[in-house]
């Protein structure tokens, strides 16, 4: 299914009111497992760093805008770069950010991952869900290896090789219409981003069992349902109602258990300390 038209609707809905865009924030950060993932490391590794100097994150690919509002929000030492190629989720996000004590921590530019223009050194790179719809990735992660700063890391957050998008055989097609590629596997991901001088330092399979039920019964669904009729949106809070308790039960284990393959891949990669350009 076209999952853009979905998501183009529903930040402009929210865009309306600093509430509705905080609402959202919120049931993104809740309901999509990978938001679990991405916020513990964002934590594990920015608060790991010094306090007396300010951390640079760039937010490759921002979409809504939710992350860098998150590291802002958390880390107020930190200065965020947020790029996107689309300016209509740019101005909403910058919007929205510019009614919050975080407005001067975040800078929103339009910026293409496969042409980067964002000058380094970083500390932190977040890429969520953003490699499988860009198909010169080679490209983005030499610019990725580029900017970091030395010690410096990139989180990866994209589908597997192993059910991604929601493809578990030949000939199915992908749940998400505009991805360019079902996903990757760990070798592969791992062997291109030490082809441009970062290592690998942690390799997660996400969305086993228990996350890709959460899944199917929290997002692809409801996004279905949606598809078919906006006027689903009246049920919705009901349908969550029911779902919910179970659902966040299913995403907590999944997080805690130690998947052996997943419908989900999440990737922290370094540059060495030693690495020159």
């Amino acid at each position: 299914m076209k999952y853009d038209p979905i998501k183009d609707r529903l930040g402009e809905l929210a865009s309306r009111h600093p509430l509705l865009q905080r609402l959202l924030y919120g049931l993104l950060n809740l309901l999509f497992l990978r938001a679990w993932y991405v916020r513990r490391e964002v934590q594990r590794l920015l608060g790991a760093l010094p306090d007396d100097r300010p951390i640079r994150v760039l937010d490759a690919g921002t979409g809504f805008g939710q992350y860098a509002y998150f590291v802002a929000r958390t880390f107020p030492n930190a200065q965020v770069r947020a790029v996107d190629v689309k300016i209509e989720y740019l101005d909403r996000a910058r919007r929205f950010a510019d009614q919050t004590p975080q407005a001067n921590q975040i800078e929103w530019a339009i910026d293409d991952l496969t042409a980067l223009q964002s000058e380094g050194p970083f500390d932190l790179i977040l890429a969520v869900d953003v490699m499988e719809h860009i198909a010169d990735d080679e490209t983005v992660f030499e610019h990725f290896g580029r900017v970091l700063r030395p010690g410096g890391h990139v989180i990866i957050n994209t589908p597997s090789d192993r059910g991604g998008s929601d493809v578990r055989a030949e000939g199915d097609e992908s749940f998400i219409g505009e991805h360019v590629r079902e996903g990757y596997g760990r070798k592969e991901l791992s062997e291109k981003l030490r082809a441009v001088g970062l290592e690998p330092v942690r390799a997660l399979y996400t969305y086993g069992p228990y996350g890709s039920a959460a899944w199917r019964g929290l997002i692809k669904w409801p996004m279905q349902m949606l598809g078919a009729t906006w006027a689903s949106l009246v049920v919705l809070p009901f349908y969550y109602a029911a779902a919910l308790p179970l659902g966040l039960l299913l995403n907590a284990t999944d997080v805690q258990w130690d998947n052996d393959e997943g419908t989900g891949l999440f990737m922290v990669a370094r540059r060495p300390q030693g690495r020159s350009e």
